[in-house]
Parts: structure tokens; C-alpha cells; sequence
């Protein structure tokens, strides 16, 4: 399981370890927060072509998705 802190999230670089539409290097580039300070939307960009995708921040903590940094 990948440790995730949620208040170091924004900015950070990950790799899909299946890549999605030929991509694989993402970097997280917004996160809501709602009033109990818990994430309630975490957009990840696709560095080549800029696509963003929307997903659970928490799908960041399972090692078959996701590889903090890009490898």
C-alpha cells in the first residue's frame, strides 16, 4: 500500500502502472476539500497531452494502480 498524506497531495507525480490511453505520468494538479477537511475531488493531468482525469483520491494508496513518482 502506497502511503498517502493528504495535505503534501497537490503537486505530486505519479506513475499508472497500467497506462491509460498510451499515458502514464500524471501529476495531481487540484483537490476540493469541503468543510470537514476531507478530499472530495482529486484531478489528476496527464503530462503529454494534458488530459485530466478525475478519480478517488484514495485509488492513490493501491500499488496495482498507482507508483508515487514517475518511473
Amino acid at each position: 500500500m502506497n502511503t498517502v498524506n493528504p495535505k503534501k497531495l497537490l503537486n505530486s507525480k505519479w506513475t499508472a502502472t497500467t497506462p491509460m490511453h498510451k499515458e502514464k505520468h500524471f501529476l495531481v494538479i487540484t483537490l476540493e476539500v469541503d468543510e470537514d477537511q476531507t478530499i472530495s475531488k482529486c484531478v489528476l493531468q496527464a503530462l503529454m497531452s494534458k488530459r485530466d482525469i478525475n478519480i478517488k483520491w484514495q485509488d492513490l494508496k493501491d500499488p496495482q494502480k498507482w507508483v508515487q513518482g514517475w518511473k
